[in-house]
């Protein structure tokens, strides 16, 4: 059941001869090797063609017998008009239907500088920090902000979106509380009734899921006297609560709030981010957690993604925190220093046990929302919280004139107006005036206020409900007073000078402490400023735009401009997920056609693109498995089969979908352990639910046996999931729903084209057989918190698929190929490859085992990674799947040119492991790799190798070297002194490293607050 109703045959065809007729062919774009480079490489392979290497690199058991079914190949002309026609068969209205998305303006020079700037959105995630100190540095602003906004210390890098997050608090809550988790259902949890609809859905969906005890319950006036027995008896794990609610009620938590502490429960509040510049942060409410989303921090509608959510808690539950941790530690010499903290190395390693799947994030939006703020200062967020409270003010007095039913008192910028059975004639009429209202039931209306409402936007909901122009309060000017800068009250003086505006907050539930007093949110105020300090952080970083990025399993290819263009057009990021089928036509058509493709594409019978993430799409796969598991009577079946070589994230989203994980050794070649696999599903034998496999192998093989293992586990009466991390090794070669699976999850930012983003935004749609199909995710079980997800970037891989066609995807992989085999018949001498096909042969990514010459030299996988900074290079995938390797995967978009430097950086390393020793290891430019620019100019040099090794050891770099912002960062040292917001100005300024150190170290074993860092 697919989420979408376009057809294919619906394709819009280009009604003009597209002007770039001449240029060449996009896949000539796309793919990096020219042909000439082509026969030198696979002359160096010994063989004739690509056809022939694909013939002796992938089985022949699992190749596809006929060609792609997809049309032929558009330019970039053709593509962009067609996507400007099916764009305009969206119909952009005022979107005031609120319901958690609301509209905003993104700063022109964010939009241009971050949003759709290469150097921002081409980042991976910040695994390696040295060459990440300008996205890390961003994500600790977005930190440091969602900390000040909601009173709580610690908050995490970005989630998903508010429905997820919210999920995550519940289960942070069964895990953190341990008077309930002594209990045997672990306690109840209350959802109140007044949450977001879909946050209740997804909620509800994990917890069925994990067999958590979740009920939805009216707790605006407490805890409902009815659950007392219940409550007495299973006892109370926690409580969410929405602020401003679903109904835009402002409310009034603390009777409901110390009752659930009496009972020794937790409490999570779900809470708009811009609301709580006017409203009491959850931290002083008395929250043990706080979730939500940061869209309206300049982030477009998207059609409901991708957006950042957050989450936030106070000191002590750090590790319990899901998702990315970014902290402050130190470099070699003592500077501060960014990198990931506790969650990137711990939630890898605990697999099943892990707090979440690591990559829950979406950190390109959280950026986007973090310079938002940036940019607009406590007082410039301050006058947009204002603004959209008084508008919903004026609204709501222009509605009481007339004579209308409000059916809250307080509120901060959504109302809902009783006009008893006549809510569909209110909101056709607004929308005939071109305005989108909410309807909520036949005699309600709500309708939700924003950063861009304007009095004609009033005026025009004023109109549908019959009442004139002039029932409209006139507005009070506070523009005076809202820019104050006075040190001592930025937030109170704005905040005063809107209380005319602010009559409808409660006074109990009105903020009165500061926020965002860190200097970052005070000083880049004009857009020179601004477009500096951008230009600044970005520089610091290695991206796609300056180097290759030769990741293993994260297939980091080129993100054409011509793919990004259209995200930002007004037709697409301007439309309201909730909005009426009828304006939305040509994104449904958009993503329908897309899901098509990709059916085509894997073999499957149906797909969703629903899932945000690819950790979302394992979920939402596997949970598919559990369903069917459950409708045939097979609840028995709870057992997930997962190869030790599998990714860390398989073994979280197992556990999320209720499985117990099983683990199947690898056999010495890299493949399933055989022998293993069948004494696990005889030992397990009437339990197995699913295997999950990664194909090609997370070793970055073909294994030749997969029919068999799938085999073996349908005898079994389990399901295949095959994780589709690898897929860039097999479109159009091969089908993994053809050749024995039953789902996969896809990664659309991998294989499809859609960026990184430095950690996300993804786009994770799960792929499932015919039997499989009434099991995907639907408005009746979502897994996100939009009914499409994060729809906002499936037209970068619409354009790519229409950009290359099935011809030219089937060339991509075959060049993919290629290029890996090229890599590691150069290296292999240098570097032994670690597994290899039954031909010698590897898919798209290879293993370089270093472990050898670890072990004679001292010289470590690590110290290899920052040693290629100074060459210029993002290091490979460090210690996955094995420990001591180094796992790389050029693409194909990389030119012969880039891979043969790439080589040379290695083979140049090589030299320098081959002259170490562990004596002199330490002294070595290995060791003390990498070197920022203040080293190597320093006046003072007593290193035993010259600058010119450190700095330029190759010639090449004397024309374009990069230079990283800081020296290797000591992890361990940032453990042990966690600060994870802005550190204070004075920890960058200070002349002497040993200050540096100092200053960043003011209380150790400790979390240091953003109230205390800050001031």
């Amino acid at each position: 059941m697919q989420t979408t109703t376009a057809t294919a045959a619906d394709v819009p065809v280009s009604r003009h001869e597209p002007r770039d007729t001449a240029s060449a062919p996009f896949t000539s774009r796309h793919i990096g090797p020219r042909p000439s480079d082509a026969e030198q490489m696979l002359a160096e392979l010994g063989f004739d063609s690509l056809a022939d290497l694909v013939d002796a690199a992938v089985p022949a058991d699992i190749r596809q017998q006929t060609p792609l079914n997809l049309p032929p190949a558009l330019t970039e002309a053709a593509v962009l008009e067609d996507l400007r026609a099916i764009a305009n068969r969206n119909i952009v209205k005022t979107q005031m239907i609120g319901r958690g998305f609301f509209d905003t303006v993104t700063p022109p020079v964010v939009l241009r500088k971050v949003l759709e700037n290469p150097a921002w959105y081409t980042a991976y995630t910040p695994y390696q920090p040295e060459i990440s100190q300008g996205r890390l540095e961003a994500l600790l602003n977005f930190q440091t902000m969602v900390s000040d906004l909601t009173g709580l210390e610690i908050a995490n890098a970005s989630m998903l979106d508010e429905s997820s997050a919210a999920a995550e608090a519940v289960l942070l809550m069964h895990r953190a509380n341990k008077k309930s988790a002594r209990t045997a259902s672990g306690g109840i949890t209350l959802l109140d009734a007044d949450l977001y609809p879909q946050t209740r859905a997804v909620i509800e969906g994990r917890a069925r899921a994990l067999g958590l005890d979740v009920r939805t319950a009216d707790l605006a006036t407490g805890l409902p006297a009815e659950l007392g027995a219940d409550l007495d008896e299973k006892g109370l794990c926690g409580i969410v609560l929405q602020q401003p609610g679903d109904s835009g009620r402002v409310h009034d938590h603390s009777a409901v709030i110390s009752q659930a502490k009496e009972r020794g429960a937790m409490v999570a509040i779900a809470a708009d981010l811009l609301s709580l510049a006017l409203i009491t942060p959850p931290g002083e409410q008395g929250a043990d957690i706080a979730v939500g989303n940061t869209q309206r921090f300049g982030v477009p509608l998207f059609f409901g993604g991708p957006h950042a959510a957050y989450m936030a808690v106070p000191k002590g539950l750090e590790r319990q925190l899901p998702g990315r941790l970014v902290g402050v530690s130190q470099d070699a010499a003592g500077r501060p220093a960014y990198r990931l903290a506790l969650q990137t190395r711990e939630q890898h390693i605990r697999r099943e046990k892990a707090t979440s799947n690591i990559c829950t994030a979406q950190a390109l939006l959280a950026i986007v929302a973090s310079m938002f703020a940036v940019y607009h200062g406590p007082e410039g967020v301050t006058a947009i919280a204002q603004h959209a409270h008084r508008q919903a003010t004026r609204l709501a007095a222009a509605l009481e004139t007339e004579g209308f039913r409000l059916t809250q008192d307080a509120f901060f910028d959504t109302i809902q107006v009783s006009v008893p059975g006549l809510a569909r004639t209110v909101v056709t009429a607004a929308e005939a005036a071109g305005v989108n209202l909410r309807l909520v039931d036949a005699g309600t209306v709500g309708i939700s206020c924003d950063e861009t409402t304007t009095d004609e936007d009033l005026v025009a909901v004023l109109s549908a409900f019959g009442a004139p122009r002039e029932s409209l309060p006139a507005r009070q000017d506070s523009n005076a007073s809202s820019t104050s800068t006075a040190s001592t009250s930025t937030n109170s003086a704005a905040h005063d000078a809107g209380a005319p505006a602010s009559a409808r907050i409660p006074a109990a539930q009105r903020r009165t402490s500061q926020f965002m007093t860190h200097p970052v949110f005070n000083t880049y105020k004009s857009e020179t400023q601004m477009l500096r300090y951008l230009k600044r952080l970005s520089g610091y970083d290695l991206a796609l735009d300056r180097t290759m990025i030769p990741l293993g399993s994260c297939t980091m290819k080129l993100n054409a401009t011509a793919e990004m263009e259209s995200i930002s057009w007004p037709e697409f990021c301007s439309i309201h997920p909730f909005a009426p089928d009828h304006q939305t036509e040509g994104w449904r058509f958009l993503l329908g056609d897309l899901e098509e493709k990709l059916a085509e594409i894997t073999g499957y019978a149906a797909v969703s693109i629903q899932p945000n993430a690819g950790s979302q799409g394992e979920y939402a796969g596997l949970l598919a498995i559990r369903r069917y598991h459950l409708d045939n009577g097979e609840g028995e079946r709870d057992i997930c089969l997962i190869p030790a070589s599998a990714h860390g994230t398989n073994a979280a989203s197992a556990v999320l979908a209720g499985l117990k994980v099983v683990v199947v050794a690898t056999a010495p070649d890299g493949t399933i352990d055989s022998a293993d696999l069948e004494a696990k599903i005889e030992a397990n034998s009437g339990r197995i639910a699913a295997i999950m496999i990664t194909y090609p192998s997370t070793h970055g093989v073909y294994d030749a046996d997969v029919r068999e293992v799938c085999r073996k586990v349908h005898e079994a009466g389990g399901q295949v999931y095959i994780d589709g991390a690898n897929l860039n090794a097999l479109v159009g070669l091969a089908q993994p729903g053809q050749f024995g699976g039953d789902v996969s999850h896809l990664n659309l930012h991998k294989t499809f084209c859609i960026p990184h983003g430095g950690g996300g935004p993804g786009v994770g749609p799960v792929a499932v057989a015919e039997h499989l199909k009434p099991y995907l995710p639907s408005a009746e079980h979502p897994i996100t918190a939009a009914p499409y997800g994060s729809a906002g970037v499936m037209p970068i891989s619409w354009a790519y698929l229409y950009l290359m066609g099935g011809e030219g995807l089937t060339e991509a992989t075959r060049y993919a190929l290629l290029n890996a085999n090229y890599v590691a018949k150069k290296l292999g001498d240098a570097f032994p490859i670690l597994y290899t096909g039954e031909t010698g042969l590897v898919a798209h990514e290879c293993i370089l085992d270093l472990r050898e010459l670890t072990a004679k030299s001292g010289v470590t996988a690590e110290d290899v990674c920052k040693r290629l900074i100074d060459y210029g290079f993002h290091a490979p995938t460090l210690a996955f799947p094995v420990t001591g390797t180094l796992m790389v995967e050029p693409t194909e978009s990389e030119d012969l040119a880039e891979i043969d430097r790439f080589i040379d950086a290695m083979l140049a390393i090589h030299a320098e492991m081959e002259a170490t020793t562990p004596q002199t290891l330490a002294g070595s430019v290995l060791r003390n790799a990498p070197h920022p620019a203040e080293v190597l100019t320093a006046d003072e040099w007593d290193r035993s190798y010259p600058r010119s090794q450190a700095a330029y050891p190759v010639d090449s770099l004397r024309r374009d070297k990069y230079f990283p912002p800081v020296g290797r960062i000591d992890g361990a040292w940032g453990d042990r002194n966690l600060f994870c917001s802005c550190p204070p100005i004075e920890s960058f300024e200070a002349s002497d490293p040993a200050d540096s150190a100092t200053s960043a170290t003011a209380v150790e074993d400790n979390i240091e607050s953003s109230s205390s860092v800050s001031h």
